[in-house]
C-alpha cells in the first residue's frame, strides 16, 4: 500500500457562467456554445507549454471538483434510476480525490487564456492539467458501456417560450439563479419521470389538451409541456412557489428570497 502523499499544484483556474452544480449538463457535449476561459497561472513558462495547442479542435481538461468535500462509494447517476452503482463506474463528482476530466472544444488560445466551449466545468474550478484529444487513440465508439444505455437518440430538446426565456434571464441577472440550465439538465432525459425529480402534473392545457408539468427548484416552479413525437420539452413559464398568504408572511423567510419573489411577480404579472 502506497502511503506517500502526492502533491498536485493547480496550473490555473476556470472562468465560467456555470456557478452551481445544478447548472451543469451531464456531459460537456450537451452544454452548447457558451464559452468558458481557462486562465493559466503567470510566471511558470506556461506560454511555451501552450505552443501548438491551438492546432487541436478538442482538448482534455483535468480539474478539481472544488465544491465537493467528501466522497461516496455508491452514487445514483442521473440516467440510471433503479439502483446505485460504484462511483468508479461513473463520472460523478463524489470521488476520493475529487478529480474531474472533460473533453472540451478548443476555441482559441490567447496568451495564458484558453477559450473553450461544450464545457461542463464549474466556475472557479482549479485546473490540474491539459492534454490534446487524439481521435485515433481516444475514441472507441463501439466499446461496451456497462450500465449506461446508448440512448442519445432519446434526448429531448428543451425550448423556451419567449416569456419563459425572459423570466429566466431576469432571474439570472437579478439573483444569479440559472433556471434555464437547471431545466435543460433535469428535463433532457425522461422529462415526465417523477421518481427522481421534483415533477408533478399541474393541469391540462384547454386549447392543446397537453398535460402541463411542473418542475420545482427550491421556491421556484418551471411549467412545461412535453411532445413525445417531436422529442421537445417546451418551457411555458416560470412561477413563484409561494402562495399569496406565504408571501405576506415576511417573518417566515427560510430562503430569504420573498422580496425577490415580490419583484418577480411585479415584473411578470399573471394575466387574469
Amino acid at each position: 500500500m502506497i502511503s506517500e502523499k502526492i502533491i498536485i499544484e493547480p496550473i490555473g483556474i476556470i472562468h465560467s457562467k456555470l456557478s452551481h452544480r445544478y447548472e451543469t449538463p451531464r456531459q460537456g457535449i450537451l452544454a452548447g456554445e457558451e464559452v468558458s476561459v481557462i486562465e493559466l497561472n503567470p510566471k511558470n513558462n506556461f506560454e511555451q507549454a501552450l505552443k501548438y495547442l491551438d492546432g487541436f479542435e478538442r482538448i482534455w481538461v483535468l480539474y478539481q471538483f472544488h465544491l465537493n468535500k467528501n466522497w461516496k462509494p455508491l452514487v445514483s447517476p442521473p440516467r440510471h434510476t433503479r439502483k446505485k452503482v460504484g462511483v468508479f463506474a461513473t463520472r460523478a463528482p463524489y470521488r476520493p480525490n475529487h478529480i474531474g476530466m472533460s473533453c472540451v472544444k478548443l476555441e482559441k488560445v490567447d496568451g495564458l487564456k484558453i477559450f473553450i466551449s461544450e464545457s461542463d466545468i464549474l466556475d472557479c474550478s482549479p485546473v490540474i492539467d491539459i492534454k490534446p484529444y487524439m481521435p485515433y487513440s481516444d475514441s472507441f465508439p463501439d466499446a461496451v458501456t456497462g450500465w449506461v444505455k446508448k440512448d442519445f437518440n432519446n434526448i429531448f430538446r428543451v425550448d423556451f417560450k419567449p416569456k419563459a426565456k425572459e423570466q429566466c434571464n431576469w432571474l439570472n441577472e437579478n439573483a444569479r439563479i440559472n433556471l434555464a440550465s437547471f431545466a435543460r439538465l433535469q428535463l433532457e432525459f425522461n422529462p415526465i419521470d417523477a421518481t427522481r425529480k421534483r415533477i408533478s402534473i399541474l393541469d391540462k392545457n384547454v386549447r392543446t389538451k397537453k398535460k402541463i408539468y411542473v418542475l420545482a427548484y427550491r421556491t421556484w416552479r418551471i411549467n412545461y409541456t412535453v411532445s413525445e413525437k417531436t422529442k421537445i420539452v417546451l418551457i411555458q413559464k416560470i412561477t413563484s412557489g409561494y402562495g399569496e398568504e406565504e408571501l405576506l408572511d415576511v417573518l417566515n423567510d427560510k430562503y430569504e428570497d420573498k422580496e425577490l419573489h415580490h419583484k418577480f411577480i411585479k415584473s411578470f404579472p399573471e394575466r387574469k
